[in-house]
């Protein structure tokens, strides 16, 4: 046997709590949706000016280096480059050389 009291509880319940959350429960999932939305949104947004802000830097670096660095600058740094290549090429063809002579 129910009482008025138990059936007013279970009115409420049934009534006015489900329904609030279950309102609850959507507006949070809605939340979370659109702060993802808006996190993936905000993403692409810098990639697409981080790619944007490198190739503006590239044709800086381009410019700078076609009207500012002197032929005597790209002429030693050129020799510097080649001199350490040949370096590594000579330390290459001494490890080669080893091992395939310890190899016999």
């Amino acid at each position: 046997m129910q009482t008025a009291e138990g059936l007013d509880f279970i009115w409420w319940i049934t009534a006015v709590e489900l329904p609030a959350l279950a309102g609850l429960f959507w507006i949070g999932w809605k939340n979370y949706r659109a702060a993802h939305d808006e996190i993936d949104d905000v993403r692409h947004a810098a990639e697409l000016g981080l790619a944007h802000l490198r190739q503006i830097l590239d044709a800086y670096k381009l410019d700078v280096a076609k009207n500012y660095a002197s032929i005597s600058y790209l002429r030693d740094v050129e020799e510097r480059l080649t001199d350490h290549l040949i370096r590594i090429e000579e330390k290459l063809d001494i490890a080669r050389a080893d091992r395939v002579g310890g190899a016999k």
